[in-house]
């Protein structure tokens, strides 16, 4: 079996550079690189992940935590994660906390007794202060989607107040008034910050808020599909409807054609993620860009930087900005 010894050998270069390119936490030429890889391949050298653990006290592995394991939404943020890590060679443990306190807790106690180097966690229930007691423990960690402000420097968010304005607004803009809108689980701060969001475009345009047109609903199409049938079925009328995320719009729009209503020429609808289905119901969806790829590859990249000392990492980025995205589920009023 070949050795790392052999491998400097042959690529004419020392071991130190050698153990830089397979660990990839230090700049390195690529021409260099590109020596120290041929001569692996030919070779047939393999790095020895117990090895590499042992020599540098790491365990090479990153644990995960996320509320669900399914849907477009998390498919993504573990997709890129684990491209980061599989490209500086570490590896991923994932697990699921159901934005339930005991089971993220138990979750992460979980990763932590794996050894995990580090943890990534999308955490929803677990307190502030149950997350600021891990820190003084000594748990490397970075959040997604959440502001601890005490924890400012291991956070990694949304703007989702702006993000929940700009659905809002661009209602307002086309001409609409009686704007519905179907929520997340208001005790979710990103839930409630996209609602904020709203309150202030209402507020902006001098519309007053109809409590008649709101419906909380739980990120799921289910209760789009919940939320529109409910909203039809109560007093208040409305030409446009802003969900909270694209699986319910997607849901309202099923409820939609399931009623007869036509999208958009009797009915506007927002979403909010732009999840890769959005460009494929019919029709397709407006929505809100929420870059959560991006913003996976960043917590990753910070845990590459903080943990690893990876001097070869970008710059990091905390707080990522939505957009809107138009497509075909919304239109002016007067085309109505």
């Amino acid at each position: 079996m070949a050795t790392i010894y052999e491998v400097s050998k042959l690529a004419g270069v020392s071991l130190a550079t050698v153990s830089r390119v397979i660990n990839n936490n230090a700049p390195v030429r690529q021409a260099t690189r590109d020596k120290v890889e041929a001569a692996m391949r030919e070779l047939g050298y393999r790095p020895n992940s117990a090895a590499q653990s042992l020599a540098s006290q790491r365990a090479n592995s990153i644990g995960i935590l996320v509320s669900e394991l399914h849907g477009p939404f998390y498919g993504v943020l573990l997709s890129r994660i684990e491209d980061e890590f599989r490209r500086a060679g570490k590896h991923v443990i994932i697990a699921a906390g159901h934005s339930d306190e005991a089971l993220e807790r138990e979750s992460i106690e979980f990763l932590r007794s794996r050894n995990c180097d580090a943890l990534i966690l999308h955490v929803e229930a677990v307190s502030d202060e149950y997350l600021i007691e891990l820190a003084a423990d000594g748990c490397a960690f970075v959040l997604i989607n959440r502001m601890v402000p005490q924890l400012a420097d291991r956070c990694i968010t949304l703007n989702n107040h702006h993000g929940g304005y700009l659905a809002t607004r661009h209602m307002l803009e086309q001409g609409h008034r009686a704007i519905a809108y179907i929520s997340g689980p208001m005790w979710k701060h990103d839930a409630r910050e996209r609602y904020k969001g709203h309150q202030q475009a209402l507020a902006q345009f001098g519309v007053s808020e109809n409590p008649a047109l709101f419906f909380e609903g739980d990120f799921h199409e289910t209760s789009g599909v919940e939320g529109l049938t409910a909203l039809r079925a109560g007093a208040a009328t409305f030409t446009a409807l802003v969900c909270a995320n694209d699986e319910m719009a997607s849901g309202a729009m099923t409820a939609a054609h399931d009623l007869g209503v036509q999208v958009p020429q009797q009915l506007s609808i927002v979403g909010f993620d732009n999840v890769n289905f959005a460009h494929y119901t019919h029709p397709k969806l407006t929505t809100i860009d929420y870059p959560i790829g991006d913003i996976a590859q960043m917590a990753a990249r910070w845990v590459l930087r903080n943990v690893y000392q990876h001097t070869n990492v970008a710059a990091l980025q905390a707080v990522f900005e939505p957009k809107l995205v138009q497509r075909d589920s919304t239109c002016l009023l007067t085309a109505l």
